[in-house]
Parts: C-alpha cells; sequence; structure tokens
C-alpha cells in the first residue's frame, strides 16, 4: 500500500461497510480482531450467532476461537468488577451510564454463556457450512465427501493420461508433464497462457486442459469435493444478483471479520465481495471515512459490514494460491482504510534497527514497509557476546564465492556463533539464554538439515519443524528396503539391503565378515517379519522390530528421536494403506516406493513431519513455517541466497487484473512479472527479520545468487554509493521513520523507496564502504569474516541434573470426566431388571427390545386391525436391522416396496435373522406411510424430501462444560426442572420421580454425551426428532393387533421406561443445534418436538386414529422454557443465569 492511512483507533465508531485494517508484524491483530467481537457484543447487542470470524487455517481459527473467548470472558469479569485498569478497552465499554453498563454486561453474560454459536472457522469450513446449509440453493452435491487431499488422484490421472498419449513419444517429458499439472491444478482458476502456442507449448498447454477436465469428470463419478470446489460452488452460488445464497448468508451474518485476509486468493475474495460487500465507491487516498461524532456508522445501502485484516508485507503463500494481487484489489474497495501503529512484540531497539533497514521500502509492487512504533523501549537481550539488536556477519571475496562453499561455511559459523551465546551470560528478560530462545529460519529444509548437523557437532539440541513429507525421509527409505525383503525373502540382495536398516541391526563390517553365511540368518529373521505382517500387517511388524532392539539401536545414532519419529509416522501411513485396501505386499511396496520418489506432489497434512522431541532445544523451520510465531533471538543465516531460473515458466502472473498460468518463459520474464517473484522474497526476508523479540542475525555473501536476494537488494539496492546511502538513513531518521519516533501515521518517513530489481555484487572494498555505512548509522553491527576463514570450535558445557522419578498423585485424574451415551447413563437402571427398555447394541447406540411389559390397558380402537409385524421376529438383531434399512431408505424411491427390498439386502449380511424379506419390506412400507400425527401436521415418512431430513445425525453434547470442565452436576438434576415446567397430565412428568433416585440419578454430567439421533426432519419451518422402536407390546398368548399400540398403551410404555430420559436429551441436543445453525431461532416458532415411532403399530393411511392421535406414534412437544433450563443444567450452570 502506498498512500496514507489513518492509524486504527479501538475506542472509535465500530468499523461499517468494507473496512481494511493493515497490520503489520507484532502489531496485535488478534488482539484487535477480539476486542471488535466484544465491542459488536456489548455496545451493539450483536449475538454471537450473527458473527462471522474467518481465517485461513485450521490451527489459527482454533487458536481464535479460544482468543475471542478467553478476551470477552476476560471483559466480562472486569466489567464486572470495579477496579481500575489501563485496558483501553474495559475503559472504552464503562465510559457509559450506569444502565448502559448493566446492558453491555449482560450482553457479554450471554455471548459467553451462548458461545458456541459462534462461527469462527478457515474459510473452507465457513464454506462447506455454507454450502450444506443451502442445499438445493447452493447447487452443491450434498451427498459428495470432503476430501483433505487430492493429490494421489491428480497423480493417477497425469499418469494415465501421459501413458495414453505420450510414453510412446518425445513431445512432452513425464516430469515436465507432471510439473504442469501440478500447478495448473493447484490453481483450477488460472487462465492458460499462451492462447496462440505451438509445437511442444501448445502440446503442454492440451495435457493441462485434459488433466483439469478429467480430474472434475474423477472426483463427480467418485462424489467428491475438494477444497477448491468448495470456493468455486459458492462463489457461482453468490454471483446473480438475486442469489438466494447471498440473501440466506446475509440473513445469518451482520457482521463479518476476516483475519490474514492478505492470504486470500481470488475465488476466496469473490465469495466475500459477493456476499457481504459493500457497493459504496472508496474515499480519496488517505481519506477514512468517519461518521459524524456520536453518530455510529452505518453500512451503506444496507450493506453488512465486512471487516479485513492483514499484512500485505507477509504475503508468502503465493505457492498455495495465496494472491497479494488479490488483497491490493480489495483494498481498493475498501470505504475504509486504517493500520496497526504499534509493535508489542519487538523491543524497540530492534523495531529502530529493521527500520533503518527498511522502513517506507517498497517490498514489492503496492506493498510498503510503513514506520510502525514500538511498545518495548527496553532491550531484553543483555550481557550476550554482541549485543546489538541487529547483526550482520559478512563474507568479503574480490570474485563470487561456489554457493556450496559458503553454505557449509555459514552453517559452521552460525553454529558456532550460537555456541559462544549459550555459553555466555546473557540473558534474555531477566532469564538465562537458552536454546529454545533461539530460532534458525531458512527458506529451504535442506538448509536446515546442514544447520542441525552443525548444531550437533557443539552437542546443542535442536528440532527440526519441518514440511517435509515423512515418505522422502530415511526412514521411509528403510521401511521401503525392509518391506522390499518381506515381499521376495529369497533374494539376497533385498535380504541384505534389510539387514543394513535398524530394522535388523546389522553393520556393514558384519555383512563383509559373514559374506554369504549371513544370508541363512538374515532370512530367518526376515521371515519371522512376514509371519507377523500376516497376522497383524505393519503394526505386528513394528512390535516385532521393537521387541528386538529397534528402539535401541536407533536411538544409539545422533538423530535417533528424529529418525524413530519417523519410523513410527511411516508405519502409521502404511498401516493406513493396509486398513484401505492396499494390503498385498507388492502394492505397499509400490505405493511407498512411487511416494518416496514423487518429489512434486503436494505434502499432505498427514504426511509432513511430526516433531521428533520436545525438549528445550533450537528451533529449526522454514520461514514459511514461522510465520506468526515469535522468538527472542532469530538466525536468517540465507536471505542472501535466490537463486532464479534462467527459463522460469510454468509461472503464475497477473496481467490485466486476472491470474495467468504461463508456459511462456519471455512473457514471465517481463519486468513486471520478475518483479513479482523477486517480491515473494523481499516479503519473506520481511517474515523472517520481524520473527525476533529482541535480536536477529544475519548473513551476506557474493556469490551467483546473491544479487536477485533480498537482504542484497535492500543492502545495495535503495542507493548507488555509500554517500547516498548515508544521505538516504540521515533523511529517513531525521523524518520519523523510527520505531522510537512518530510513525503511526503510516505514512512517515519520507518518499518511498523501490529496491532495484537485480543490483550487482560491488567488488570487496565497495561492499566492505557500503556495509560500515549501514553500520555507522546504526542499522546493525557488522562482523567481517574470511571467506576463506574456517569456524571456531566452541564446546557447550551442558549442565546435568539429577533424576528423580515422579511420584504419580492420583488425584491429577479426574475420574468424573467421562464420554457417556443414553444407552451408558440408563445402564444402572437396566441392572436393576427392569425389562421396559429396549437394551442397546454397543455398535451402533441402539437394537432391540424385549416386550414392554408394563404397557397399559388396551383400547378398543384398533383391536380389530392386526399388526403388519406380527407375524416377523423379536430381538436385538431384527431391531438393528429394522433401524438400518430405515436410515438408509428413500422414502420418495418410484418404488418404495423395491427400495425396501434393496435396503433389507445390503444390510442383512450384517444383520441376519431369519426373515421374510418381502414380508418385512410391506410392513415397513406401512411404517412410512402411516401420518405422524398432529405434532407432525398428519405428514408421513413419504412426504418428507431429502432435503428436509436427515438421517443418523451424530452428536456430541457437552457435559458440565465438556472439555473445560467447571461444574459437577448429577443427573438428578433434572428431576426439580421437570417438576417445575411439565403439567400433572404430561406423560414425562412422573419420570421426574426415576431420576431422584441413586441408581438413575447420582450419576454425574462431566464430559460429553454422545449418540445419534434416528430421524430430524423439518416440516412447515418446524424440526422434529424421531426416534424408531420395534418393541413388543402385545401379550404373549394373543395376537398382536394396533390396539396394543394405542396412544394411552405407549404412554403407559414410555413412563415405565427409560426412553423419557432419552426424549429429553433428545430435545436439548436439537434445541441446541438449532440455536447454533439457525438464523433467529425460537423455539417456540422453531421447535416441533420427539415423536417415538413403535413400528409394529404402524399400518399405513389407515392406521386407527384415538382423539386425532394414531396408533403406534407417540409424540411430545417439551415448554421451551424446560429446554433452556435442561441445557443449563447440562452444562453446569444454574438456570437463573441461563435465563
Amino acid at each position: 500500500m502506498t498512500d496514507a492511512m489513518t492509524s486504527f483507533d479501538i475506542t472509535a465508531p465500530l468499523p461499517s461497510g468494507t473496512t481494511l485494517i493493515e497490520a503489520s508484524a507484532g502489531t496485535g491483530k488478534t488482539w484487535t480482531l477480539s476486542a471488535l467481537v466484544v465491542r459488536y457484543v456489548a455496545e451493539q447487542g450483536r449475538p454471537l450467532a450473527e458473527l462471522l470470524i474467518v481465517t485461513f487455517s485450521r490451527a489459527a481459527s482454533q487458536e481464535l476461537r479460544e482468543r475471542v473467548r478467553a478476551r470477552m470472558a476476560d471483559a466480562l469479569a472486569t466489567l464486572r468488577g470495579e477496579e481500575a485498569t489501563d485496558d483501553v478497552l474495559i475503559s472504552h465499554l464503562r465510559n457509559c451510564s450506569a444502565d448502559e453498563l448493566a446492558l453491555r454486561i449482560d450482553r457479554l453474560a450471554t455471548a459467553v454463556a451462548d458461545f458456541d454459536t459462534a462461527t469462527i472457522a478457515t474459510i473452507h469450513q465457513f464454506c462447506h457450512f455454507v454450502l450444506k446449509g443451502l442445499g438445493v440453493a447452493g447447487d452443491s452435491d450434498s451427498y459428495a465427501t470432503l476430501a483433505d487431499d487430492l493429490t494421489e488422484l491428480q497423480a493417477d490421472v497425469v499418469d494415465d493420461l501421459y501413458l495414453a498419449d505420450h510414453a510412446t513419444s518425445a513431445t512432452i517429458a513425464y516430469a515436465q508433464a507432471k510439473s504442469d499439472a501440478r500447478i495448473a491444478l493447484d490453481n483450477p482458476g488460472a487462465v492458460l497462457s499462451p492462447t496462440d502456442a505451438t509445437g511442444p507449448v501448445a502440446a503442454r498447454l492440451a495435457f493441462i486442459e485434459k488433466a483439469r477436465a478429467e480430474v472434475t469428470r474423477r472426483k463427480r463419478r467418485a462424489a467428491l469435493l475438494g477444497y477448491d470446489d468448495l470456493l468455486s460452488e459458492l462463489a457461482d452460488a453468490l454471483e446473480p444478483d438475486d442469489s438466494p445464497a447471498r440473501r440466506r448468508m446475509r440473513e445469518r451474518w451482520s457482521v463479518v471479520l476476516v483475519d490474514e485476509f492478505q492470504d486470500t486468493d481470488p475465488v476466496q475474495w469473490q465469495v466475500f465481495s459477493r456476499a457481504f460487500g459493500s457497493r459504496q465507491a472508496r474515499p480519496a487516498e488517505g481519506e477514512q471515512a468517519r461518521p459524524a461524532e456520536g453518530e455510529q456508522a452505518q453500512p451503506p445501502g444496507g450493506e453488512k459490514t465486512l471487516v479485513l485484516i492483514g499484512d500485505p508485507k507477509q504475503a508468502i503463500y503465493a505457492f498455495r494460491g495465496g494472491d497479494v494481487a488479490t488483497y491490493l484489489l480489495a483494498a481498493q474497495t475498501a470505504t475504509t482504510r486504517t493500520s496497526l501503529p504499534t509493535n508489542y512484540r519487538s523491543d524497540a531497539p530492534l523495531v529502530d534497527a529493521l527500520q533503518r533497514l527498511m522502513a517506507n521500502v517498497q517490498l514489492s509492487p503496492g506493498i510498503v514497509a510503513h514506520p510502525i512504533t514500538a511498545e518495548r523501549t527496553a532491550h531484553r537481550l543483555q550481557g550476550a557476546p554482541d549485543n546489538s539488536p541487529l547483526r550482520l556477519r559478512a563474507m568479503l571475496s574480490e570474485r563470487p564465492i561456489a554457493i556450496g562453499r559458503v553454505r557449509e561455511r555459514v552453517y559452521a559459523d552460525a553454529a558456532a556463533d550460537i555456541a559462544r551465546l549459550l555459553t555466555s551470560d546473557a540473558t534474555f528478560d531477566g532469564a538465562p539464554v537458552r536454546p529454545q530462545h533461539i530460532a534458525v529460519l531458512a527458506h529451504a529444509n535442506r538448509d536446515l538439515h546442514g544447520m542441525r548437523a552443525a548444531l550437533r557437532k557443539h552437542g546443542i539440541p535442536s528440532v527440526l519443524v519441518s514440511s517435509e513429507s515423512v515418505l522422502r525421509t530415511t526412514a521411509a527409505e528403510w521401511w521401503l528396503h525392509l518391506m522390499m525383503a518381506l515381499e521376495q525373502p529369497h533374494r539376497p540382495e533385498r535380504l541384505r539391503l534389510a539387514a543394513l536398516t535398524p530394522f535388523l541391526g546389522w553393520t556393514p563390517e558384519q555383512l563383509d565378515a559373514e559374506g554369504e553365511q549371513s544370508t541363512e540368518s538374515i532370512s530367518a529373521h526376515v521371515r519371522s517379519l512376514v509371519g507377523a505382517f500376516h497376522r497383524g500387517a505393519i503394526a505386528a511388524v513394528l512390535d516385532v522390530a521393537r521387541s528386538q532392539g529397534l528402539d535401541a539401536r536407533v536411538l544409539s545414532q545422533v538423530g535417533g528421536e528424529r529418525d524413530l519419529t519417523d519410523i513410527e509416522h511411516c508405519a502409521q501411513l502404511l498401516h493406513e494403506q493396509v486398513l484401505e485396501g492396499t494390503g498385498a505386499l507388492p502394492s505397499l511396496v509400490a505405493w511407498l516406493r512411487q511416494q518416496s520418489a514423487d518429489d512434486t506432489a503436494t505434502t499432505a497434512a498427514s504426511r509432513i513431519m511430526r516433531l521428533d522431541s520436545d525438549a528445550l532445544a533450537v528451533t529449526l523451520s522454514t520461514i514459511h513455517g514461522s510465520k506468526g510465531l515469535q522468538y527472542p533471538i532469530v538466525y536468517a543465516p540465507f536471505l542472501f541466497d535466490h537463486w532464479m531460473r534462467d527459463d522460469p515458466a510454468p509461472a503464475i502472473i497477473h496481467r490485466d487484473g486476472q491470474r495467468v498460468l504461463s508456459l511462456d518463459s519471455a512473457e514471465v520474464n517481463q519486468p513486471e512479472h520478475r518483479a513479482e517473484a523477486l517480491g515473494e522474497n523481499m516479503r519473506l526476508a520481511y517474515v523472517a527479520m520481524t520473527r525476533a523479540q529482541s535480536q536477529v542475525v544475519a548473513w551476506w555473501a557474493p556469490t551467483r545468487n546473491t544479487a536477485n536476494s533480498a537482504l542484497h537488494r535492500l543492502l545495495f539496492g535503495q542507493a548507488d554509493s555509500a554517500d547516498e546511502l548515508a544521505s538516504l538513513i540521515t533523511a529517513r531518521a531525521e523524518r520519523g521513520g523510527l520505531g522510537s519516533g512518530d510513525g503511526g501515521d503510516g505514512g512517515g518517513g519520507g518518499a518511498v523507496v523501490t529496491p532495484a530489481e537485480q543490483v550487482r555484487v560491488p567488488d570487496s572494498t565497495t561492499s566492505e564502504r557500503m556495509l560500515q555505512t549501514w553500520a555507522a548509522h546504526g542499522a546493525f553491527s557488522l562482523t567481517v569474516l574470511d571467506g576463506d576463514q574456517g569456524a571456531p570450535e566452541v564446546a557447550v558445557e551442558r549442565a546435568t541434573t539429577p533424576l528423580a522419578v515422579r511420584a504419580f498423585d492420583s488425584s491429577w485424574v479426574d475420574r468424573v470426566w467421562r464420554r457417556t451415551s443414553y444407552s451408558s447413563l440408563t445402564a444402572a437402571s437396566h441392572d436393576a431388571g427392569s425389562a421396559t427398555s429396549e437394551p442397546e447394541s454397543d455398535e451402533v447406540g441402539r437394537a432391540d427390545e424385549e416386550p414392554l411389559a408394563a404397557a397399559g390397558p388396551r383400547t378398543t380402537a384398533g383391536a380389530d386391525v392386526p399388526s403388519p409385524m406380527a407375524d416377523l421376529p423379536v430381538g436385538a438383531t431384527f431391531g438393528s436391522l429394522v433401524h438400518a434399512v430405515l436410515e438408509d431408505a428413500d422414502f420418495q424411491a418410484d418404488d418404495l416396496h423395491q427400495e425396501l427390498l434393496d435396503r433389507i439386502g445390503d444390510h442383512r449380511t450384517r444383520w441376519p435373522v431369519d426373515v421374510d424379506s418381502d414380508a418385512l419390506a410391506t410392513a415397513l412400507d406401512a411404517v412410512c406411510r402411516t401420518p405422524m400425527g398432529p405434532l407432525a401436521d398428519g405428514v408421513t415418512l413419504v412426504d418428507l424430501p431429502r432435503t428436509d431430513r436427515l438421517a443418523e445425525m451424530d452428536f456430541e453434547l457437552p457435559l458440565g462444560g465438556g472439555d473445560r470442565p467447571h461444574a459437577n452436576a448429577q443427573l438428578r438434576s433434572m428431576a426439580p426442572v421437570l417438576r417445575d415446567h411439565l403439567s400433572a397430565g404430561d406423560p414425562l412428568r412422573a419420570y421426574a420421580d426415576a431420576l431422584d433416585g441413586d441408581e438413575l440419578g447420582g450419576q454425574d454430567l462431566r464430559g460429553y454425551l454422545t449418540g445419534s439421533i434416528d430421524l430430524t426432519f423439518r416440516h412447515r419451518g418446524k424440526f422434529c426428532v424421531v426416534d424408531y422402536k420395534t418393541n413388543w407390546l402385545g401379550s404373549p398368548d394373543a395376537d398382536l393387533t394396533l390396539a396394543d399400540y394405542a396412544p394411552n398403551r405407549l404412554a403407559d410404555a414410555m413412563s415405565h421406561s427409560t426412553y423419557p430420559l432419552q426424549a429429553i436429551l433428545y430435545a436439548v441436543v436439537l434445541h441446541r443445534y438449532l440455536r447454533w445453525r439457525l438464523p433467529a431461532y425460537d423455539p417456540d416458532q422453531h421447535l416441533g418436538g420427539v415423536m417415538y415411532l413403535y413400528v409394529r403399530g404402524m399400518a399405513g393411511p389407515d392406521t386407527p386414529l384415538v382423539e386425532g392421535h394414531p396408533c403406534g406414534v407417540f409424540s411430545w412437544r417439551p415448554p421451551s422454557a424446560l429446554l433452556e433450563d435442561l441445557s443449563a443444567v447440562l452444562d453446569g450452570r444454574t438456570r437463573e443465569v441461563a435465563r
């Protein structure tokens, strides 16, 4: 952003319309977002359900959820107290009348209690949620499965197409085809270029188009959706001006806050702008649209509030589709543009040093490092060998040094420097500097491995945080050698390779000494592992290997923790392949060989290397992996190393506002497109240096890769001479462009400086003079290294601490917390001898039935109508079969009888019952056509379209706080609530007496209640819960008729069973679900109630009625106040607080 922006003020009128808040590293994006949520709730009274908060990773969304809830709870607690505070947000919220303050406290209390109604999600979770809710309005396949990773499907497509079209010709090399297809499939919206290509380029473009089309076809055939599909489908649904999707989204959310907006892409921005964006023109540059004093801004034309928070200087995810050009475009549409001016992470000396280097520097087209101020004035790093906040260690040479040689030298020098730091008296914030205070950040995993080896020489522990695939590690290679031997144990060469892995533990010397005699011994060992594989697959192989000393062999080697972690991780992935059907050894070997060799594939989250240790160690991370984190001391050894290909195509570029995938190197090498690539590298350098809290250590060396690097362009590209550079730095300081000065308006520090794109590496003398000029003006301390000098060895004295076994304290264990279910809660009643409830199968959460002997007297209604299931079996297996058929059946099939027959055939293998399939289908057909009574307006199952019913809705209901338990309520707490709200004639009121008993009521409500509801349906705006029952209610010595299932019999049967508890719990589940998912939810309007369908008493349209209620259907509609209070009790809150 090159134009001036006003500083964001958290106490100013709340944002409306489309507002852009531009952050910088450490300026408190998450704090600002959380504070805005608190204000929207407290001041404007917006329910949390109307707020949508979106970010771009699952980890970030979880952290954001925790931070927002904590901020809201903290604000509530502080406002309720009277103590003074220096929190600007709290002071602002208190600045109102006593009545208004009480109202704000009440609003926050409600929001904290109802926090599960807040939508805080990743962009993909949000799109999936919206498309599911839109149904046909979203034009999405509701039965499609969302795939986390489509890499293997895409790889299969590329292989198949290449074999079909190019295997016998040299038109396209296989590696080229894979590379082209990968970037094209990762950027599905990118336009292909050039359009007039001929020859090999035309063939490559044709291959890309075929690959895209075939991937789409196979996804559709397999009913799969990728994350990009979610975005494009929702964007398409929002495109029409009269889009139902837009209307529904705008009804659901009135305030939308998007975090990390710099990581968005064009399709994501289409979703937000089409659904919530403002049509009002943005103000002139530097102007902030603000309402009159005391007036609350309103979105123009009824537009919703859309707040975009991001830092374009940290837009470093182009390889994942992140598009900083989209950020810049969105910024131009914002009605209000502000910036966060204060750094709360880094010490002022470091902020000053970095701004001497880059304040008002254009990091890439349209993106400027605006000056900021530092909140922390003191320097927390003290007593180090070199206490300077920014240090540069430079190698000087008259000629370029070979990059390989430089890397080795930097590895050694950085490790030695870290060793000197750790053996010094250095402290950070008063505590001795330890390895965990240090991070080494690099572009490439190659450099992290080099640094790890160098640190090992000094005995310095380190932990590698990598995004590499574990299937391309040494451990995967060991597994491959072992699996090859297991596949063909008769082949000596495979046996010898396997013997050299830690699984068998032979050394090369042992193999050489024993010669051919070793084969028999190794073969016996391998065959024992083959036997283990056939008994228990990969898990069994690993167990046997561990019992034979695998762990000890691996951990005895340098880096053993890393290798053992990778061995276990590979074992898990191999075992998953077995479970998914790739169970034969040849197939596993082929799969592992392919995965290990494919270095172009995108790494799925499940395959990213795990942390090998949680010990206190130096962190080794890629710059991409470090984003969002902070470390006291950062070593950035390779900011001077950036290689650019002479032939850069294929590449994503921008042309006329479009993302373009260009295969034309001449086009990609155009200055404006080259600037895009250089800008990404510059932003990576910014991210690396701004992770530090107190000190950054960087290197510079003259190599053939240096000229294009970010650090070199910053050091040598802002001025042509040392004198010009000195004037520039002086002017920058005088104009307030330093962290301790007044740069809060984002416009201080003078004119924007654009470093030259490619800066020649000067001779040694000129290089040293320019670097000394920077150092003399306080940008950094300079250490000049002799390019041929070896690094000194520095021994780190590692203190040892006597270890003792910690005693186990059983009081640490929360013995009350549990994950329970309705059947578990009622087990006590069953154990006590009650035969009135259907026993439940642990496998499906329900099953079948013994006779309900407590059913009331028979009526004459239905006495002459035999039950359609009178001659069908009883028992748990039969009940499970009926449940499974009704769960899967399409009630609106053209031939319902045949549909039921098909489903019975599908499930009889799992639930084998000696039953006539046609007779069962006929009986269930009658069930589906029986009116369900006045509670459902007489609707039948056949009347319910798929879009209005949800089978088997799984749930996990927090009890007493769930993961964060805060209460110890018991089941008996529900009894007085039932008596308070249910009238004397209510069929479930008497169940309160059962809850008073110790066997049932004495059970604790702490943890989670899990279960699955047979059917949830919507009819005329009301939602109902349905549970199927196959209980036999008749007398053993009489024919079963519909009179046995008359309403009075069902009510009596319910009151003598544990079903009332199930009905109550399911009603609360539905209430909470609708409160979370349904805009403007009102239980009086939207909650229909609970129905139990006793299928043996349902005979179709002619089922007898008793006072308007059909036989076979028990229905109950709980009062809204009952559900509110029961929900509070289950959550461990008092009813007064809930209200």
